[in-house]
């Protein structure tokens, strides 16, 4: 009796098709009942035996072509029965490891088995697949259990209609375009939809095929409709692509407000109706968050939010501000809870929120909200918010895989809230400490006027090295300084700190703009051998150019290390850009800096200005140098005007790319009326002259007060330098904002202060010059050197700087 398996309908015949297994070898390893019954052999005569004696004829290569056969094979073969007569018998060949698998049908001796028909009939009434007939016109003859059921009309209603008379004209017309297609060529169609059916509750995903009816001689006479369920691998579809949505969206900015709508944007309308992000009012306080879940109430700032109406009417909060949420509220729940949590709108904890907050009750009834998703925003263990999902056009409540989806898309988001928080701190700190290492306030020397701007980089790049500065130097010159320190960030800033410290202190010593930066480039070697190893070395640099401007003279004379030249804009001319010999960046070494001398007359205005100002994302160099030089030649009421002028005409309204430092220095002249020369001989008896010239101009100039004090500084000053060096000697009084005593000759040597003892008949005369004066010092010349003392003019304030 052939063997039967038992299921819970009945028993499955085995013996119904004939199974057997042959090795790589051909030799064969099994023989079912249906083999028997098909060949008349029992397993004992065949099971070891070579395959190919079972051969009614022979077949050239059999075995070699088994082996070359990958996966499958079918054909026809005629093999010998037991008895001897030959039988055809159609194969059908599984590869399995080293072997094969035989399969042949049997003929079936089931009289009782239903016919063909009807079976076809069973299985067109009873598919789990939706099917439908359509006519040439487009009308429904039949459709099966499934599609009434899908639809939620009976055949009855559905026969003769069309599809427009059933799902309306808009959502159909596809679908007919379609099956028209299918009529006129007889080719078949696919389509996706997604519709929600008159007989389902929700939206489902559909994957519909059309096939043509055709007669043998290929008359098409109507269209078969066949759809499948492909709701799951729709929405796991959908939440891939709005996974890598959000992947590319959030986060494109390094702005906390900004990050925070993305999230909301991404996720409306695709995930919910209404998506709220609230975050930690003490987030951009300059603290460290607690680790960890927090604990009601929580005080929440609203961030962003997003509605698929215009304007988000279900907020019941306003952008910016602040509110505190009670335990009792989905906000707090799942941030004490540290997890995602779905509330249906009659949940306790959304009903006893809403009767504290009667607005967010009257929102929920106006709105029709049936559902809540609370995800908390965290990153690297730290909370930072809540974000709220809110579902009321959408029909179904939030499931398990929209909280996978939510929770994904939030830590992406957290992430990018938690970096631009960082960052938003360091760079607060670089500009504090930039804004306090810049001049507080520029100094207004007569030699110039001066207006300056500083524009940090921003708002998503952290500060700059950029500086200015303005340094008084004697005889009334000036300074005139602008850098730039390679990279961003807190050590940009504290380098540039230092380096502007180091230009005050060698301009104090009075150092000619080439020989500043020489010791300036040894700096810059020096701090970047500080930064690290031979690897790392010079990561620090820097551009600099220092100029200086003797209004006595109108001589300006200036170096530059690896920076842009200055715009010259002399009275009713051209702006001009210096055609300075520009030398290495700071920090290379080992190459010279050269001084190029300008003669600039009264009202010349220099502009100096770091890289930041000129270049940008849509123009060169060259096209900024255009602008500045239009904008610098516009009229303007002051030199601030001006200022504002070069600003609005090169950098964008949204922030500019690197930092930008910009100094206009408009000159000033002191005539002779101001400025009194002598040339003193090598005699100690023209000391007395030198007195009297002195005097005079004083009288001159209306200063009578200060006769006393000058003539002692002058008598000083005069007789060191007959005594102590060589000549020329010169003697200069110059009238400013100070009265300025300066006394050159051809010797290289500094003057220094020492202690004269009780009974030393010399030795006091600097001591005295320095206790008479405000300030005193010397300078290095082309032909010697320069000593010089400053007295404030009678009735003048006291000097505070």
């Amino acid at each position: 009796m052939p063997r039967r398996m038992w299921t819970t309908l009945g028993y499955v015949d085995e013996a119904g098709a004939a199974r057997v297994t042959v090795s790589g070898d051909a030799t064969v390893t099994g023989w079912n009942d249906g083999a028997r019954r098909l060949l008349g052999y029992p397993p004992s005569e065949v099971v070891g035996r070579s395959a190919a004696a079972l051969l009614a004829e022979p077949v050239d290569g059999v075995v070699e072509r088994a082996r070359a056969v990958r996966m499958r094979w079918r054909g026809t073969l005629a093999v010998r029965h037991r008895d001897g007569h030959r039988v055809k018998v159609a194969l059908l060949a599984h590869r399995t490891g080293d072997g094969w698998l035989l399969v042949a049908p049997l003929p079936s001796d089931d009289t009782a088995a239903p016919s063909e028909a009807t079976l076809l009939t069973w299985a067109y009434a009873q598919s789990p697949c939706p099917m439908a007939i359509y006519d040439t016109e487009l009308r429904l003859r039949k459709v099966n259990a499934e599609m009434a059921r899908v639809i939620g009309l009976p055949e009855g209603d559905l026969q003769g209609l069309r599809l427009a008379d059933i799902a309306g004209k808009l959502r159909s017309e596809g679908l007919e375009a379609l099956m028209r297609h299918v009529l006129r060529t007889g080719e078949r169609r696919h389509m996706e939809t997604y519709p929600r059916t008159g007989g389902e509750e929700r939206d489902h995903a559909w994957s519909a095929h059309f096939a043509p009816l055709k007669t043998k001689d290929g008359q098409v006479h109507g269209v078969c409709l066949a759809a499948h369920d492909i709701t799951e691998q729709y929405r796991a579809r959908q939440r891939l692509l709005l996974l890598s949505e959000a992947s590319v969206r959030i986060g494109s900015t390094l702005d906390i407000t900004r990050t925070a709508q993305e999230l909301a944007e991404v996720c409306v309308p695709r995930l919910a109706d209404f998506v709220t992000v609230d975050l930690l009012d003490r987030l951009d306080q300059d603290e460290e968050l607690p680790p960890g879940p927090l604990t009601g109430p929580i005080v929440l700032r609203r961030a962003a939010h997003q509605s698929v109406y215009e304007g988000a009417p279900e907020a019941a909060i306003e952008l910016g501000k602040v509110d505190t949420y009670p335990e009792v509220s989905p906000m707090a729940e799942c941030l004490v809870a540290g997890r995602p949590i779905i509330y249906a709108a009659d949940d306790p904890v959304i009903t006893a929120w809403t009767a504290l907050k009667p607005a967010r009750g009257a929102k929920l009834r106006e709105f029709g909200i049936h559902s809540y998703m609370s995800v908390p925003i965290r990153a690297r263990g730290t909370t930072l918010g809540v974000a709220v999902f809110i579902r009321h056009r959408r029909l179904g409540p939030f499931t398990q895989d929209d909280v996978l989806l939510a929770e994904e898309i939030t830590t992406r988001a957290a992430v990018c809230v938690d970096n631009a928080r960082r960052f938003t701190r360091e760079r607060d700190t670089a500009l504090s400490l930039q804004r306090s290492l810049l001049p507080q306030a520029v100094l207004r020397p007569s030699a110039v006027e001066v207006a300056s701007r500083y524009l940090p980089a921003g708002p998503y790049t952290a500060a700059g090295g950029d500086w200015f500065d303005v340094i008084p130097l004697s005889g009334a010159r000036v300074a005139l300084v602008v850098g730039d320190v390679v990279g961003h960030g807190i050590q940009a800033s504290a380098t540039m700190g230092r380096l502007r410290t180091a230009v005050r202190t060698l301009a104090d010593v009075d150092l000619p703009p080439d020989e500043l930066l020489t010791h300036l480039d040894d700096l810059v070697i020096h701090l970047s051998a500080e930064a690290g190893d031979e690897e790392t070395a010079g990561d620090v640099g820097a551009t600099c150019l220092y100029a200086i401007y003797d209004p006595v003279t109108h001589h300006c004379a200036m170096a530059a290390a690896g920076h842009p030249a200055p715009a010259v804009v002399t009275p009713g001319g051209p702006v001009e850009f210096a055609t300075l010999p520009v030398g290495p960046p700071l920090g290379v070494g080992g190459l010279p800096f050269e001084v190029m001398d300008l003669e600039l007359p009264e009202d010349t205005v220099l502009a100096l200005y770091t890289n930041g100002l000129l270049g940008g994302w849509d123009r060169d160099v060259d096209e900024g140098r255009v602008l500045l030089a239009d904008a610098l030649t516009r009229p303007a009421a002051s030199l601030e005007g001006t200022c504002d002028a070069v600003l609005r005409a090169l950098l964008p309204e949204h922030g500019v790319l690197d930092d930008v430092a910009l100094l206009l220095a408009r000159t000033h002249a002191l005539d002779a009326a101001h400025v009194a020369t002598w040339d003193v001989p090598a005699d100690p008896a023209c000391v007395a002259r030198s007195r009297r010239d002195v005097t005079e101009r004083l009288t001159d100039w209306g200063l009578d007060d200060a006769v006393f004090t000058t003539e002692l500084v002058v008598s000083e000053l005069v007789t060191n330098a007959i005594r102590h060096a060589l000549p020329p000697i010169q003697l200069r009084l110059i009238h400013d904002h100070s009265l300025i005593c300066e006394v050159s000759d051809a010797s290289n040597t500094a003057p220094h202060l020492r202690r004269a003892r009780t009974f030393d008949e010399g030795g006091r005369g600097l001591l005295l010059v320095a206790q008479l004066s405000r300030r005193w010092g010397s300078r290095q010349t082309a032909d010697g050197k320069t000593i010089w003392a400053e007295q404030p003019l009678p009735g003048a304030p006291p000097d505070l700087g």
